[in-house]
């Protein structure tokens, strides 16, 4: 798809960890500039580069000069606004600005699980996204939220989106070994994560347990039909820089052998409208013969962070099939993921592709 202009976009939350990624994944965006970036009141007037403690890679110059901005929508005028703010805000900034007619593309989990918000990874449920005009509509918005999953979730719905839609997945048992850039900076402690795991991230469990069966269902007449899948979450924090690591042990309705399981794994493109968008990792999952393999040392930066690796499938002895799942929880968990998203409204129509303004009927009759 060409586009004769870029859609300026915004940041909020953006001298964050999370909020430096979207700068990253921003930077010589074909479809969006980066117009603003909004913060906290303690940097709101200084430049970018002054509030900012930049962790990796160069701080982009055409962004270093902006001036920070509160995350109000009378400061921040861009119509698509990307949130990587903590949860303990997000809420009620994020309504507010939806309230005034702009597009949020939301990192947090406040209105993750609320029953006209649309929580999209747009490989694995991109149909949902026609939930929005019903948002709009119930809410008295001129704007609108979209979110993503929580980070260990997309990587287990990633690997599980073909499997369930070919065999049903029933039970899934997930012990996760995530990263310690998921606790945003400065972190975990040193001497905690060190030689060490620590078998607890708070909230952690419950997200994935819940935010599964919204992910894998179904849309009917615009709302959610959960998928019957029951879940046992294991979360631990390993010390690991980037890349969520997710061992699956799964039952289904139909058990499939591990070549079936494999050949649908491959052959999965997912969404329709996903191919070929910017930011779309192609193939949609890597999938490793490698016994050794996903490592998040060799494997994180899978197509710029965007890819899922899965490898290890192999029969079970208590449930059919098991799997190790894993993807860079800062890009394609968080930031890469919500860019992504903002790309499939532009591609399908419900975001206008120069002035950024949503026009949800041309979502109608997506579903």
């Amino acid at each position: 798809m060409t586009m004769t202009a870029r859609i300026p976009v915004a940041v909020l939350g953006a001298t964050g960890a999370v909020g430096q990624a979207f700068v990253r994944q921003l930077a010589d965006h074909p479809w969006f500039v980066l117009a603003e970036v909004a913060a906290s009141e303690r940097s709101a007037g200084k430049t970018y580069r002054e509030a900012t403690r930049w962790l990796e890679g160069t701080l982009p110059d055409d962004v270093a000069g902006l001036t920070v901005r509160t995350c109000t929508p009378s400061a921040v005028r861009a119509p698509i606004v990307f949130s990587a703010l903590d949860s303990g805000v997000a809420g009620d900034v994020e309504a507010a600005f939806a309230q005034a007619g702009r597009l949020v593309l939301s990192n947090a989990k406040n209105f993750r699980m609320h029953d006209d918000v649309p929580l999209v990874i747009p490989e694995v449920n991109g149909d949902h996204l026609c939930m929005l005009a019903r948002q709009q509509a119930v809410r008295g918005w001129n704007g609108a939220i979209v979110t993503n999953a929580n980070c260990a979730a997309t990587v287990i719905a990633s690997a599980l989106a073909p499997l369930h839609a070919a065999f049903g997945v029933r039970q899934v048992l997930a012990v996760t070994m995530q990263a310690v850039s998921g606790a945003g900076y400065p972190g975990v402690p040193s001497l905690d994560i060190l030689g060490n795991v620590i078998p607890y991230i708070g909230d952690e469990e419950p997200k994935i347990e819940t935010e599964l069966g919204k992910l894998l269902g179904q849309l009917v007449d615009g709302e959610i039909v959960p998928a019957p899948i029951t879940v046992s979450a294991h979360a631990n924090r390993v010390p690991v820089e980037h890349g969520h690591t997710v061992c699956l042990t799964i039952g289904f309705e139909r058990a499939p052998t591990v070549a079936e399981a494999l050949e649908v794994l491959r052959a999965w493109k997912g969404h329709a409208g996903v191919a070929g968008l910017p930011s779309a990792p192609s193939p949609a999952l890597e999938v490793t013969d490698a016994p050794d393999r996903p490592q998040p040392r060799r494997d994180v930066q899978c197509a710029g962070g965007m890819g899922v690796t899965i490898g290890r499938v192999r029969e079970d002895a208590l449930l059919h099939l098991r799997l190790v799942a894993m993807a860079h929880n800062v890009v394609r968990g968080a930031a890469g993921g919500s860019v992504l998203n903002a790309e499939l409204l532009v591609a399908s129509g419900a975001v206008h592709r120069e002035s950024g303004a949503l026009q949800l009927g041309a979502l109608a009759g997506r579903q």
